[in-house]
């Protein structure tokens, strides 16, 4: 699972990617899943209580989340869930860790 810091008064944009576009990447943290063409049509983003999810849309062409977070409580960590639907009727869910630290 990834892990990011965040600092208690920071609003942060976090990516979750699924594009195919990636493939060959050397990001650790990129991936291939989508099929040329896929696109995701649906989207749930759940954010564990007391971090704030201020909004999430779909973005590159449908193919990531983005999700903006804020607030959130010094050395406390959270859990980020993007579950996804897509054109082809396959569903992934991908979580994150936002490890709230003041810097």
């Amino acid at each position: 699972m990834i892990e990011f810091i965040k600092d208690p008064d920071a609003v942060l944009d976090y990516k979750f990617d699924w594009a195919a576009d990636t493939n060959g990447s050397d990001d650790p943290y990129a991936t291939d899943w989508l099929a040329d063409g896929e696109t995701i049509s649906s989207k749930v983003v759940t954010v564990a209580d007391g971090l704030t999810k201020d909004s999430d849309s779909l973005t590159d062409t449908n193919t990531s989340v983005t999700v903006w977070l804020s607030g959130g409580t010094d050395d406390t960590r959270y859990s980020v869930a993007c579950k996804i639907v897509t054109s082809e009727s396959r569903t992934d869910e991908r979580t994150i860790i936002i490890y709230v630290k003041q810097r």
